[in-house]
């Protein structure tokens, strides 16, 4: 069958706004290959044409795909897993809720907490283009054709509130520590009106994303030294999460593990011993 292939694809710079790059891959799982994806503030976009997978969320089956090989999930708040079987042909995108928004045309609170075929979408641009990405012979032609769809999406689509743009925006660069009592004031929305807004249009409350994104800032900057410190024991001392935790803006250590287990589905500790961490970015 061969090994994993992973080919990493950056998109016209007109589009890093929206999507910092493109990640093809052929991976063969000659036997049952079983993945916990962790929760995240994002938008996961995959296009494939190899063997069909399932995407199952433990707290509700309705809300996962099953036997596909193409597919939108998320924004997700709590981990899920993805299970396959044979060789995994495809190319993925992750997306910022304010850049999904756009290029799928749909309020992302009908994908949150779900993972949907690209074919029970309501427009079926996404499904045409998985045939083109197929038929395309290699890799720098299927990312031509990226650029060029995302293009035209975005051309043709209008931009996002300019108020729920900027709530992302400090949502994010503050890495999740800004208050949404105090971003609702900044924005000059009232706290309610912020969520309801920001839930329908981008997924999830702001409360959600900014627990999410600071989540994520710990599970990337764990990810980072893992790669930094292959075959590294994993810190057993608890100043090590307790230091981790201030960096990344959680009150203390005990609420890093709390989030981690909600999350990822496990341990700080546990993800950093096993050396292994999810395709998804965190």
């Amino acid at each position: 069958m061969g090994g994993i292939e992973v080919v990493v694809g950056l998109p016209d710079p007109r589009l890093r706004p929206f999507v910092d790059r493109y990640l093809g891959y052929r991976e063969p799982a000659p036997v049952p290959l079983v993945r916990r994806e962790v929760a995240g503030a994002f938008v996961v976009l995959v296009l494939g044409w190899g063997a069909p997978l399932d995407v199952v969320d433990p707290r509700a089956a309705g809300r996962g795909a099953y036997g596909v090989d193409s597919f939108v999930a998320g924004p997700f708040d709590s981990h899920c897993t993805t299970s396959t079987l044979g060789v995994g042909l495809g190319v993925q995108l992750v997306l910022t809720p304010p850049a999904a928004r756009r290029v799928l045309g749909l309020p992302l609170g009908e994908l949150a907490n779900r993972a949907v075929p690209v074919g029970d979408l309501p427009d079926r641009w996404l499904d045409g283009l998985r045939c083109r990405l197929a038929d395309a012979p290699d890799w720098p032609r299927r990312f031509a054709l990226l650029d060029a769809a995302l293009g035209a999406r975005l051309a043709g689509s209008a931009p996002l509130d300019p108020t729920l743009g900027r709530a992302w925006r400090r949502l994010a660069g503050t890495g999740g520590r800004i208050g949404v009592g105090d971003l609702a004031d900044e924005l000059g929305w009232s706290s309610r009106h912020l969520a309801v807004r920001f839930r329908a249009e981008l997924g999830l409350t702001p409360k959600a994303t900014a627990r999410l994104v600071r989540f994520g800032r710990a599970y990337a900057t764990l990810a980072r030294e893992l790669v930094a410190r292959p075959g590294a024991d994993a810190p057993d001392d608890p100043g090590g999460w307790a230091e981790l935790a201030a960096r990344c803006g959680f009150y203390d250590q005990s609420h890093l593990i709390r989030d981690f287990r909600e999350f990822a589905g496990t341990t700080p500790a546990t993800l950093a011993r096993s050396g292994s961490l999810s395709s998804n970015p965190g």
